[in-house]
């Protein structure tokens, strides 16, 4: 019996609303432990919670985020306590500063390998160009403001 289809989501922007915190990145030196702490504060995206559970029907729910390996712990609880389908979450490698665009894709092909992916949501546009150019099907998450600091951080500093 084939797997069924993936729908995957990104994290930050699309299911969680991160603005509560970008103020440990808005000064210098980026304060990027703080940052991370404070993601099990995030509250949760509403339209984008809603396209996670609407995935789960018919498709293997899957998460692909910037943010990195050490936010694990903290992510998985997030996930199951707004209620999210659970699900692979694949994040970002130690020490790994690529920018979201180069990075995320690379992890979605990994996940994709042998599978059909029906969805992928993201709220970077430049994320979302790069898994078009792949040949995913996307959505774009525009339902939380573009927040330049954080675009800023994703593409020149690697870092969510």
């Amino acid at each position: 019996m084939a797997a069924p289809p993936l729908a995957v989501f990104d994290l930050d922007g699309t299911l969680a609303d991160v603005r509560h915190r970008l103020h440990h990145l808005e000064r210098r030196p980026r304060d990027w432990q703080a940052f991370f702490r404070a993601a099990p504060q995030d509250p949760p995206l509403a339209e984008g919670v809603a396209l996670a559970r609407a995935g789960a029907v018919g498709c293997e729910v899957a998460y692909v985020t910037g943010r990195p390996e050490h936010c694990r712990a903290d992510t998985e609880e997030w996930l199951a306590r707004h209620g999210l389908p659970s699900g692979r979450l694949l994040m970002r490698r130690p020490h790994d500063r690529r920018p979201a665009r180069v990075a995320k894709p690379e992890l979605l092909a990994r996940l994709a390998r042998n599978r059909t992916v029906a969805l992928v949501v993201d709220d970077d546009e430049q994320v979302c160009a790069a898994y078009e150019r792949a040949g995913f099907p996307v959505v774009r998450a525009a339902w939380a403001a573009a927040e330049p600091v954080l675009r800023q951080v994703q593409e020149e500093e690697g870092r969510s």
